[in-house]
This record gives structure tokens, C-alpha cells and sequence, in this order.
């Protein structure tokens, strides 16, 4: 086994591993319990989680040893088996690293204020942390990862006893919030600072936020220091379903940041909470593209018995070029059509097949079946995407909605629309039953559509919601609403944010009426822009825009176009008609710049109007024509 301090001076970049609370958490261990008493009680659980971060390519992992300190441990009655607790904790993590892997000593925060903020003096807290270190030190680890630190002057005496106990390196992380400060306001060039002349070898941060604001404070930290940097940001932020938390960022959006972390100037990446052996797989795999080094030799044939079979890990994930071509076409940024289309009310489906069919010969790249918009009762949005797939050979975009179904369902649903070939998906949250003829019905909601994006991304991981491995993966193109126009855009943006961390590829807008709102939305949002394919409404009457105005939530019409639709219902219904599809072009043109798709309703159903907005497309134009020929 190399010393840990030769990695120091070398030019590669090393992964760390996840959340080991957090796949403790997942196979059933609740927060009620303390987590480093299974070192004691549970070690095979314990070293089964270390040697699945093993094989998901982890060049160092953590001892399940964060909150072993006196007076963390003495919550639970447990501070006389401090000792016993740190040491097994180093040995469990050893007996999984094998000869390949580096052990850090996981070291938290005491949980109780130090002077100046409180009674503890800066010499006590030293003792208690020394407490913890020796016994790391016994248990043989090779460096010390002080980590979710808040107080500057709590990891200064963590720092203080580590070096006189050893000469062991030591990795200094702090947290932050989203403002990019520590609790007690001190921002990332204040905390770089201190930890160089605190002796930190490396320095870091890690928990509290996700890789965005992680990744901000990261690059103002490069200019302060000449030491080496970490980053170990949460998975994004957690999410409460059912009292079980939830965090949102997928491991495609956390391999990405992986690559953002390394520019930065970070060499030692991983995740805190929320981050799996997936996580770590797919970092571990973009750190391999970026710094490739020497292959590690062959785990041990005893060691490689203690390694579960992580069958995610080796799942085989399909693109997004090969899920569907309206996946494939938004992937390699090409620009997507599809018509809204209601279900029908009753169980007979002809009728709206006869319109979609009309669609499919004008060359439409799918069809969007919304899931009982307005609280309405129709056909399920399920039933008729498989009978337009199926029947007419079109592709369809189904919307799916958490309001009417509890987690059991939706994973069902879900599953069962893989199997029957359903690949585009529009995840929403859903109109309350309030809205519609039955108002006293019960709405669901085990979960927003933030969860259920996440449940998704799992499943096409080949994970249920639990971790779960189902075999064969999923394979949907995960779209999400987005109200460019919404009251509170702060928190729209905020739920936007998440919901790319969950795994969102795509999103499609409410009907836009203003374009500078949409622009401004999109300014906003480009830190975590994905495609926009732009909601066109075309109006048909004042009636149907002050309808749309007042009492369709999201949607905002201008004063300016309120009264062109006036003007033109007073002189006829299709004068009004012919404005609304007029509005509608000259809304598509103004935005196409900025979009890359649209989705066109078709007002009651008619589908021609609908059509006639494409007209404005070049491209589309020219389809047609060629049909035509």
C-alpha cells in the first residue's frame, strides 16, 4: 500500500466515496439509531456499504466513524465504547480497501458550541477529538477527513490534535449554505485562508448544498491557496417524502459537475448525503476520461467474496439518442414538434385518433396526451398514448401527474408503460381535484413532480425508489413543466433547479402569451438550462383569453393581446380565430431563437389550428411541402 502522501505530490485526481449514512439509511437503518454503533453490532452491514463504494471506483474511502465523538455518542449511552467503536470502524473500512484503497478517518463536528459561542474551551474540544483520533490511528487508517465543519475555531482544534497524535495528512472540509458562507458568515475565501494556516493538506468542502453552489465557492477558493482541493457536495437538497428523505441530483448530473470540480482545481472529488455507489460510479468514470492513471489491481478472491453484487453499478443505461426519436432529436439539439390533445371523455377513442391521424401525415413529432388537466374525468392519459403508439404509429408525450396515484402506483403505472413502450414522459404535479366536477374527491400526492422526476431517473438506472435493482432498466425521456410566468419566480426557479438535479433532460413551458418573460426566465435560469420546448396556445376568443388568463393557473396574457382578441370577437368568431392563430405564429417567431420545441394545444380538440402555427417554421414548412409533392 503507497503512503497517502505520495498521491499528494502526483497529478491525478481521486474519488471518494458517497454517503455511507445514507446507504445505511436505505437498507433499513433508521436515525433513530446511532450509525457508528454498528461498527459494533452490524459489521458486515457496515462493510458491505464500503465495499460497494469499493467497486464503484473509489480511490478512498470513509470509516463510518462521523459522529463517534464523547459527547455525540453519549446521546446514546455509548461514550465508555468510544474506543471500540472508532478502531472497529478503521478496520471494517480496511478489510473492504483492501490493498487498493485508501481509509479515511471520518471526523465530525462535536456537536456542542467551543468558545466564544460557548462553555467548551478551545483546549477541551482538542482533548475530545484527540480521543477520537487515537483510536482511529489504532484502527490504521491512512489520513484523517475532518468534514461538515460550521466553526472555523471547531476544525482548527480538531487540526491541532491530529498533528500531535501524527503526521498523518489531513483533509479539512467545511459546509456552507446557499449563500456560499459557513453559519457563522464566513465565505470561501475566509475559510481557504484559515485552514492553510490552520495545516490542512488539503481543503475542502463538503454537505450542506449541492454541487452548484459547491462548485462557486470552489472556484473563489483556487485564488486563495496553493494547497490541493476537495469537493464533496450533497446529492442537491433533500426532499421529505413520507418522512424519508430524498435527494434529487442524479449521477449524470453530479459526473457532470465531477468534471466542473476538476477545472476548478479540485483533485479529490466524491458526494456527502444523498450520494450512492451510482453516484460514485458514473464520477469515478468521467474522473477516469479526464485523469486516467494506472488500472487498480484485481481485488482478492477473499476480499471480492465480502463485495456485494451491485447489479446497478452494472447496468447498462440507454442514451437518450437511442430512447425514442423525440428523445434522440432533442439530444443532438434538434428541434421538436408535438400538438396537445386531450383524451377523450368517454371510453370510445375514435374520434381523437381520427384527429391525431391528421397530425402524423403534417409530420408531427408527437403527440402530448395531458393526465386530467384541470381535474377533469377522461380516458387515463396511459390508455390513450398506448392506443395512439399503437394505432397510428405516432409517437406520443405522456403527461403524468402524482395527484391519483400513491408511490405503489406510479411505480406500477410506470412500469407498465415501459413494457408497453412508452418512452416520452411530462412530469407534473397536478391540478388539485378542487379544480374540476369533483371537487370532494381525494388528492394523493406521496410526492411533486421533483420526486417523481427522481423516481424516474432512478428507474432508468434500474433502481425503484428504495435502491432496488428491477433488472432491465427503463428507458423514458424525462421532460418537466416549467411557468416562465409564475407569481413567485423565485421559487420556480428554485423548484426548476431541483428538478434538473433530479434528472430532468427537458422542459416544456405553459403557454407562452409574453415573450420577454419567457427571455428573462431563461436568463435566470442558465446556470442549469436544459431544452425548452415552448407551450403555444392559440387563443379563439376573448371569452377563451380571459378564461385563460384568469383562471388557468401559470398563464399570463397581456393587456395587448386581450384587446387584439376584443377587437377581433367583435367583428366575428373567425376573425377571433384567425387572430388567436395569428398571435400564436407571431409568438412562436419571436421565441423560436431561444427554444428548441414547441408544443402547440389544439383548442377543443381542433387540430388544424393547431397545425397552422407551424407554419412559421421553416423547416416544417418544407416537410410539408415535400408531403405534398
Amino acid at each position: 500500500m503507497r503512503n497517502f502522501r505520495e498521491i499528494l505530490d502526483s497529478d491525478g485526481v481521486f474519488v471518494f466515496d458517497g454517503a455511507v449514512g445514507t446507504r445505511l439509511y436505505d437498507k433499513g437503518v433508521y436515525i433513530n439509531r446511532s450509525y457508528d454503533e454498528l461498527n459494533l453490532t452490524q459489521p458486515d452491514l457496515v462493510r458491505e456499504v464500503h465495499a460497494e463504494y469499493v467497486k464503484a471506483g473509489a480511490d478512498i474511502i470513509e470509516t463510518n466513524t462521523f459522529g463517534a465523538t464523547r459527547h455525540r455518542l453519549q446521546a446514546y449511552g455509548l461514550e465508555n465504547s468510544l474506543r471500540e467503536i472508532n478502531v472497529a470502524g478503521a478496520r471494517l473500512a480496511r478489510e473492504a480497501a483492501g490493498e487498493t484503497v485508501f481509509v479515511a478517518g471520518a471526523i465530525g463536528p462535536l456537536d456542542l458550541r467551543i468558545e466564544p459561542y460557548g462553555p467548551t474551551s478551545f483546549d477541551e474540544a482538542k482533548e475530545m477529538f484527540a480521543e477520537q483520533i487515537s483510536a482511529l490511528i489504532e484502527g490504521g487508517v491512512d489520513l484523517f477527513l475532518l468534514e461538515t465543519f460550521s466553526d472555523l475555531s471547531e476544525i482548527q482544534q480538531a487540526i491541532r490534535a491530529c498533528k500531535e497524535l501524527s503526521d498523518l495528512p489531513i483533509i479539512a472540509q467545511m459546509t456552507i449554505a446557499t449563500d456560499g458562507k459557513t453559519i457563522f458568515g464566513a465565505d470561501a475565501e475566509v475559510i481557504t485562508q484559515r485552514l492553510d494556516e490552520y495545516g490542512a493538506d488539503v481543503i475542502g468542502l463538503n454537505c450542506g448544498v449541492g454541487p452548484t453552489h459547491i462548485l462557486t465557492a470552489l472556484e473563489r477558493m483556487r485564488g486563495a491557496t496553493t494547497k490541493r482541493l476537495s469537493a464533496q457536495p450533497n446529492a442537491g437538497l433533500p426532499r421529505d417524502v413520507q418522512g424519508r428523505q430524498f435527494y434529487m441530483c442524479s449521477p449524470e448530473y453530479m459526473s457532470k459537475f465531477a468534471k466542473r470540480f476538476i477545472k476548478a482545481g479540485a483533485t479529490f472529488i466524491g458526494g456527502c448525503c444523498g450520494t450512492t455507489p451510482q453516484h460514485i460510479k458514473l464520477i469515478s468514470d468521467s474522473v477516469r476520461a479526464i485523469s486516467p492513471r494506472q488500472a487498480k489491481a484485481a481485488v482478492r478472491q477473499k476480499e471480492a467474496a465480502k463485495v456485494i453484487d451491485l447489479k446497478p453499478a452494472d447496468v447498462e443505461i440507454v442514451p437518450p439518442e437511442l430512447r425514442s426519436n423525440w428523445s434522440r432529436k432533442i439530444a443532438r439539439g434538434e428541434f421538436v414538434t408535438s400538438v396537445e390533445v386531450l383524451p377523450p371523455k368517454g371510453c370510445d377513442a375514435a374520434k381523437t385518433l381520427d384527429a391525431i391521424s391528421a397530425l402524423k401525415e403534417a409530420g408531427v413529432d408527437a403527440v402530448n396526451i395531458p393526465d386530467g388537466p384541470r381535474a377533469q374525468t377522461r380516458m387515463s392519459a396511459q390508455a390513450t398514448a398506448i392506443l395512439v403508439e399503437q394505432k397510428l404509429g405516432i409517437e406520443t408525450v405522456l403527461h403524468y401527474c402524482c395527484r391519483d396515484r400513491n408511490l405503489l402506483g406510479m411505480m406500477s403505472d410506470l412500469l407498465g408503460a415501459a413494457a408497453l413502450g412508452l418512452h416520452n414522459l411530462l412530469i407534473i404535479t397536478g391540478d388539485p381535484p378542487k379544480m374540476g366536477p369533483f371537487p370532494d374527491a381525494t388528492a394523493v400526492f406521496d410526492i411533486d413532480s421533483i420526486g417523481l422526476t427522481n423516481m424516474v431517473n432512478r428507474l432508468n438506472h434500474g433502481l425503484d425508489l428504495g435502491n432496488n435493482p428491477i433488472g432491465c432498466p427503463t428507458a423514458f425521456s424525462i421532460g418537466v413543466g416549467v411557468n416562465p410566468g409564475a407569481i413567485n419566480l423565485d421559487e420556480e426557479i428554485r423548484r426548476f433547479e431541483w428538478k434538473v438535479e433530479a434528472g430532468a433532460e427537458y422542459a416544456i413551458s405553459q403557454p407562452v402569451y409574453d415573450t420577454k418573460q419567457l427571455r428573462d426566465f431563461l436568463k435566470r435560469v442558465e446556470h442549469c438550462r436544459i431544452p425548452i420546448v415552448a407551450g403555444i396556445f392559440p387563443l379563439v376568443s376573448i371569452r377563451n383569453a380571459e378564461f385563460m388568463h384568469n383562471e388557468v393557473p401559470g398563464v399570463v396574457i397581456t393587456q395587448d393581446i386581450l384587446e387584439r382578441m376584443r377587437k377581433a370577437s367583435d367583428i366575428s368568431k373567425e376573425a377571433a380565430r384567425d387572430e388567436g392563430i395569428k398571435i400564436a405564429r407571431e409568438s412562436l417567431t419571436e421565441v423560436q431563437d431561444l427554444i428548441q420545441g414547441v408544443q402547440v394545444s389544439a383548442p377543443f380538440g381542433n387540430v388544424k389550428y393547431a397545425l397552422q402555427v407551424f407554419d412559421v417554421l421553416e423547416e416544417f414548412q418544407s416537410r410539408k411541402d415535400a408531403a405534398t409533392v
